[in-house]
């Protein structure tokens, strides 16, 4: 049996040169890759003919790496085989296209409501890239740097983002290269600051000595 269009899975493909925009998971089962025979096309010359495969199994909808060049990246972790798939999942496919998932039965982002895998004071905007905290839009808006990091923490609320998540999340370019502790930390400073504009009664932004940093997004 077909399933409403409305509960069908949202593919966000995200560009930093032009608005997102929204690719409605028709089939159950895609290949997204270089080749104009994929279920979505993604032409540029850093990803595999056949990149990544999206699938559902019962309920729940995986991905897998179809043993590309240049790799994919889940929430700024390599992909090796095949993991689970959950509303908000940031991917990165060989860093040249960005794709958010969006589960069926998530509020979609269409209807201009946030993604629903997140409650608390601080809440975002993936599409616009509009930070609230009690209601209130932080302006003027985060730097891509700063947005960066605040999304990747937010997606993975609750659990620790190392240093080397946050390189990747942050400055995909730069994989590989290095970036210093130092900058890394300065980051972090200046998105806390950012936000104590808006609520100077939290530290939304954890550090965990010796293992990273985490999201801390407490109810009204």
């Amino acid at each position: 049996m077909s399933r409403p269009d409305a509960e069908r899975p949202i593919l966000i493909i995200q560009d930093e040169n032009q608005p997102a925009r929204h690719w409605p998971m028709m089939k159950d089962d895609v290949v997204l890759g270089r080749d104009d025979d994929c279920d979505l096309p993604l032409p540029d010359r850093q990803i595999s003919r056949q990149h990544i495969r999206i699938f559902r199994q019962d309920d729940l909808f995986y991905i897998t790496d179809l043993d590309s060049k240049n790799g994919t990246w889940v929430n700024g972790q390599p992909l090796k085989g095949t993991r689970e798939l959950r509303d908000g999942d940031e991917i990165h496919v060989a860093l040249a296209v960005r794709l958010r998932f969006i589960g069926s039965g998530s509020t979609s982002p269409i209807t201009g409501e946030p993604p629903a895998f997140m409650a608390g004071r601080l809440r975002l905007e993936p599409e616009a890239r509009r930070v609230f905290i009690r209601g209130v839009e932080l302006d003027p808006p985060l730097s891509l740097p700063q947005y960066r990091l605040l999304e990747m923490l937010y997606v993975n609320s609750g659990r620790i983002c190392t240093r080397d998540n946050v390189i990747e999340a942050v400055w995909p370019e730069a994989m590989g290269e290095g970036v210093s502790e130092q900058a890394i930390d300065a980051l972090v400073r200046r998105l806390r600051d950012r936000l104590a504009e808006v609520d100077t009664e939290s530290n939304y932004i954890v550090t965990v000595r010796g293992h990273g940093f985490r999201l801390d997004n407490p109810r009204d």
